[in-house]
């Protein structure tokens, strides 16, 4: 009797402490709301670490097959969050949540969902299967032209989709731009292809690298030329709209290329040299139809990694010293500013 007196008379108590925790927790997540700013980085981008974990989260293959629905109430709930009206019971890991969402489907100046094709979630799929594909049919004239015209056609959307949208494009040089750096990305491989008939099969092996490289030298400049002809919008560190510069753009647009390349690079060089070892083996050789999809898998293994390794190399928002600015733009930032501005900030696009 005495131990079930003692347990009837221990429930308020526990059940007082249980109030105690929730109204305690409740108070915790408000607090941390109010001070909740959801456009300030969840990582240091300052530091290579801090790029890497964003864009491991933003372009993540797993939120490029979430229906457009459930991203637009990510966005809806993004938004709230910058009106300073987050609906109640919302928790910190829920806008974290539905920020991830947004900045891997929406673009970051128009706010406008991006096409599925284009966004960086979708590197990974998209990427795996050209790429696997150009590896493994690389021997014959018409597989190398087929698969080099895919693999252009799927880059110009990603560029166009990843520019700096404050500079638009009209369709014309959208046009000029897809031609261009198409028949770049042939000639490259066509032109190699035959030189590299008589060379180690190694070698060969390799040509589709070449042509993609140089078609990203010119496939990415292209599609963005109203940049380099106009100049790309620059601000202060709080945002303040400085003007345009051209040396600005140039600088963003040579990162991005680096930053493609680099993507591309360790799957494209690599993975040759393991396909010609294997392909020595007998059980290889006995599946001569799985060699394609092999390349595929593998192919994705490293863009995994590599998707947002490349994109971490430099940071999105990108920024450039006063001084190094065309002379009219420096002198009217200097004349308005003087020395309060030392950097201008923009985005470089991805």
């Amino acid at each position: 009797m005495m131990q079930g007196l003692q347990v009837s008379s221990g429930a308020p108590a526990d059940l007082l402490q249980g109030e105690q925790g929730a109204r305690s927790l409740t108070l915790t997540n408000k607090m941390a709301l109010s001070s909740f700013d959801i456009d300030a980085p969840r990582w240091d981008q300052s530091t290579f670490m801090g790029r890497l974990k964003h864009f491991f989260n933003i372009t993540d293959c797993r939120t490029a097959v979430l229906p457009d629905s459930r991203l637009d109430e990510a966005k809806a709930l993004v938004e709230s969050c910058r009106a300073g009206s987050t609906p109640p019971g919302t928790s910190v890991e829920q806008l974290y949540y539905a920020k991830k969402l947004y900045d891997s489907a929406f673009h970051p100046d128009t706010g406008d969902r991006m096409n599925l094709i284009g966004r960086m979630s979708f590197q990974v799929p998209g990427g795996m299967a050209i790429t696997g594909f150009m590896l493994q049919f690389y021997r014959t004239v018409p597989a190398v032209v087929f698969w080099q015209w895919v693999n252009q056609s799927f880059n110009a959307l990603v560029n166009y989709t990843n520019r700096n949208a404050a500079s638009p494009i009209s369709p014309k040089q959208i046009g000029v731009a897809y031609v261009t750096a198409t028949s770049t990305a042939l000639a490259t491989a066509v032109g190699l292809n035959l030189y590299t008939k008589k060379a180690p099969p190694l070698v060969a092996r390799w040509v589709p690298f070449a042509a993609v490289a140089a078609a990203n030298c010119v496939n990415i400049p292209m599609m963005r030329q109203q940049e380099i002809l106009n100049g790309i919008a620059v601000t202060d560190e709080n945002g303040n709209k400085l003007g345009h510069s051209k040396k600005a753009a140039v600088k963003g647009i040579t990162q991005v290329v680096i930053s493609r390349i680099t993507m591309a690079a360790p799957g494209m060089i690599i993975l040759p040299i393991i396909m010609q070892r294997l392909e020595k083996y007998k059980f290889m050789q006995r599946i001569t139809f799985l060699h394609g999809p092999i390349q595929v898998m593998l192919v994705g293994v490293f863009l995994i990694f590599m998707v947002p390794a490349a994109c971490s190399l430099f940071p999105q928002r990108c920024s450039m010293a006063v001084s190094k600015l065309e002379p009219e733009l420096r002198d009217a930032v200097v004349s308005q500013y003087g020395d309060k501005v030392q950097l201008v900030y923009f985005n470089k696009g991805l």
